[in-house]
């Protein structure tokens, strides 16, 4: 299986995928997503609308299969207890503490506006980190399933082949069922807070938790390296291929092509599985063809994509609070805005990763 030095393009994809991220949290100011944002514009891109739908219906369930592969990983090498005990430490720590904070900004700022949930304290809106508290959910459970099961949950004697097109095409579709049956209670975009702090979107989870436990099984079996490259072109030809179509869907055919509820409650969950499916396993399989080389600022990028995560936020709020004023489309704003916040984002990650050791 691919060793630690020979994962450099994980790493790489990491970059890209964070990149995204702050992209998608940018457009949230100036894009058709329907939830609220501290900084709001009059008028918004109707383009933004297809990258929203298309980046939450793969991004993050990459990066939960990534961390399911290296989760396994870790616990091979340092046992369930060590893992569970590291994890708390590296996630949970700043978890409780940006937490905190965000209690106190809930408290302080958004309480005097009269802003319903931001001006509360309890239950508590992670906002971002839920992403932190549900990998970190994850992990534990993993720690405590190898624990109780260690016979499981070591490297296959004998990996299985990785997965054809009929089995990726059948988990495409057993998960599309199952997102087709979690959302006839939790719509797309409804977060609850699950005992009052775990921030979730129940209409996700599916996928999120399927991914992850994918990449568990990517290192027992050492899918990531055997992998055909024909294949992981296939799979992402079809995933862009998918991505294209909404575009073209949402934009333009919208009001012309309509379905009925049921027959949309199912064919939009097999479309986003097939999406996910295609572009975590097709990105994944690029990276590992022809980015599995890095420099020192990808690098030191790489090293930092979890602080980058923490704190972009509150990097893309301030840029968008100093170009509020600006007069300038919102498709124009969405762009500066993005190409502003990247690089300080890293650039704040690398300056503060140390001295706060995340």
């Amino acid at each position: 299986m691919l060793t630690s030095n020979r994962l450099v393009f994980f790493d790489n994809l990491r970059v890209v995928l964070m990149v995204a991220v702050i992209a998608h949290h940018v457009g949230q100011a100036y894009g058709p997503t329907g939830g609220w944002w501290p900084v709001q514009e009059p008028t918004r891109a109707a383009i933004l609308g297809p990258f929203f739908m298309v980046n939450r219906s793969f991004g993050m369930s990459l990066f939960f299969m990534i961390a399911g592969y290296f989760t396994a990983m870790s616990c091979d090498k340092s046992g369930p207890q060590a893992l569970a005990k590291s994890r708390l430490q590296r996630l949970g720590i700043p978890l409780l503490v940006f937490t905190l904070m965000i209690m106190l900004v809930q408290v302080f700022v958004f309480g005097p506006l009269d802003s319903g949930e931001l001006g509360s304290p309890w239950p508590v809106n992670v906002l971002h980190l839920w992403f932190v508290q549900h990998l970190l959910i994850y992990i534990l459970g993993y720690a405590l399933w190898c624990r109780l099961r260690p016979s499981t949950a070591q490297p296959a004697s004998r990996p299985a082949n990785p997965p054809g097109y009929g089995t990726v095409l059948l988990f495409a579709i057993g998960l599309a069922l199952a997102l087709a049956i979690v959302r006839t209670w939790y719509d797309i975009d409804e977060w609850v807070n699950l005992l009052g702090f775990i921030r979730t979107a129940f209409a996700d989870v599916p996928r999120d938790l399927g991914m992850f436990i994918v990449g568990i099984l990517a290192y027992r079996h050492q899918w990531v390296i055997r992998f055909p490259s024909r294949a992981g072109r296939v799979w992402l030809a079809v995933g862009l291929a998918l991505a294209g179509l909404w575009y073209v869907y949402d934009l333009w055919l919208a009001d012309v092509i309509v379905f009925s509820d049921t027959v949309w409650g199912l064919l939009f969950p097999l479309w986003e599985a097939l999406l996910c499916c295609g572009l975590c396993i097709g990105l994944t399989v690029l990276f590992r063809d022809k980015l599995n080389t890095q420099g020192s600022v990808a690098k030191e990028m790489a090293q930092g994509t979890y602080a980058a995560y923490i704190f972009h936020v509150f990097v893309v709020l301030l840029i968008q609070f100093l170009v509020i004023s600006l007069v300038a489309s919102p498709l124009l704003k969405f762009l500066l805005v993005t190409l502003a916040a990247v690089p300080l984002t890293f650039l704040l990650a690398s300056l503060i990763r140390r001295p706060l050791r995340i």
